[in-house]
């Protein structure tokens, strides 16, 4: 079951430009330490930087609040799988606001997708539910969150 989808789509150039206006503050506000050393060892450093935006914001629309109630731009953290696949973790308001629309006896996943084509950065997320089997077992080796 479906919880939550969210998309958004960021012009590079205006991420390009917060960075050179705010710097550290910008950056700091919005990423997390973890995203902050992949996107800075990343030739296109601010397409790496728009790229997590759009998927922050997409998570943030799929858990229904955007940024408000709780939720902050540093309890979601976009990382990177070994081979290269993108994954989300949240903590703080986002994590509990994600506890809260779990129903009982699931498990919540999330999907991330991000992609950019000059001068745009693009992501989709699906936030989904799987039944708990037995002892707490997952029906899914994907589980996130």
């Amino acid at each position: 079951m479906i919880l939550g989808i969210g998309s958004d789509l960021v012009d590079i150039r205006r991420i390009e430009r917060m960075i050179s206006r705010f710097g550290g503050r910008f950056i700091n506000r919005c990423f997390t330490e973890a995203e902050q050393e992949f996107c800075e060892r990343r030739a296109a450093r601010a397409a790496a930087y728009a790229r997590r935006f759009a998927a922050k914001e997409a998570c943030a629309k799929a858990l229904g609040t955007g940024f408000a109630h709780g939720v902050f731009w540093r309890d979601i953290d976009i990382a990177t799988r070994p081979g290269g696949q993108p994954t989300i973790r949240l903590t703080g308001g986002a994590a509990a606001r994600l506890k809260a629309i779990t129903p009982p006896g699931m498990q919540a996943a999330i999907d991330v997708s991000m992609t950019d084509e000059w001068p745009l950065a693009q992501a989709i997320v699906i936030i989904h539910v799987l039944p708990l089997v037995g002892q707490g077992e997952l029906v899914a080796h994907r589980v996130l969150g």
